[in-house]
């Protein structure tokens, strides 16, 4: 399996600073590189529009146009690494007033993931991950912060080449409404998982988009629909 890694950075009407980029992946454990694989966004700001084509892959990143891909068996680990800064700096992946989910998506490419623009009902969501503990109103982007995070590929998936997109919903001014990695799947299986669309599925309106994070919250509900179990 070949993997077009695409990062998304979504928020509501959200401040101009302190934002972050996916700038790392590591495939079972193995560093692939700085911005290696990646559609890179020629800046960190987020997108808020949920009806643009930059939620699919972030602004720019409709073209994979001169980005490798990286081949890894179905089934292997993938870890996002995310920075607020072009290079490693040894400070915290995440600026610590960031709260919100974590979700993946994969997207098989009709040819190669290089030409591929991620539009249409394509997207599986293969990961998501949300409000944590109430109690300490700990979020998914609190762990990546500190551990970064896994993802499973799926083994079921067919051999071939995709889109695989990471994202990050910054819900800390989200009371109310306002780039791309390769990755080529071997070994896979021959499932047909269910898919949405990239803009699309996103609504202004979903409780996950739209929320006051800061009154008790004890429930999240993250948009895109249920994860795919593979």
């Amino acid at each position: 399996m070949k993997l077009a890694l695409l990062s998304t950075l979504a928020a509501a009407a959200i401040s101009a600073n302190a934002h972050f980029t996916l700038q790392y992946i590591w495939v079972n454990g193995v560093d692939q590189g700085h911005n290696t694989d990646l559609r890179v966004p020629p800046n960190n700001n987020p997108v808020t529009d949920v009806t643009s084509t930059d939620l699919t892959c972030n602004v720019n990143g409709l073209s994979g146009a001169g980005v490798s891909t990286v081949s890894i068996p179905a089934g292997s680990n993938i870890t996002f690494e995310w920075h607020q800064h072009d290079q490693r700096t040894g400070e915290d992946a995440i600026s610590g007033g960031h709260k919100g989910p974590v979700q993946v998506y994969i997207a098989k490419a009709p040819s190669t993931a290089a030409t591929f623009d991620g539009q249409g009902t394509v997207w599986t969501k293969i990961y998501s991950s949300g409000l944590l503990n109430p109690q300490t109103q700990q979020w998914a982007t609190d762990v990546v912060n500190a551990n970064n995070g896994i993802v499973v590929i799926p083994s079921s998936l067919p051999a071939g080449e995709y889109l695989l997109r990471a994202e990050i919903i910054a819900l800390h001014v989200a009371q109310s409404y306002p780039g791309a990695q390769f990755v080529k799947i071997t070994g896979g299986g021959n499932a047909n998982p269910p898919k949405i669309a990239l803009p699309g599925a996103y609504k202004p309106t979903d409780p996950g988009i739209t929320i006051n994070i800061y009154n008790n919250l004890q429930s999240y509900t993250a948009p895109g629909g249920p994860v795919w179990s593979g």
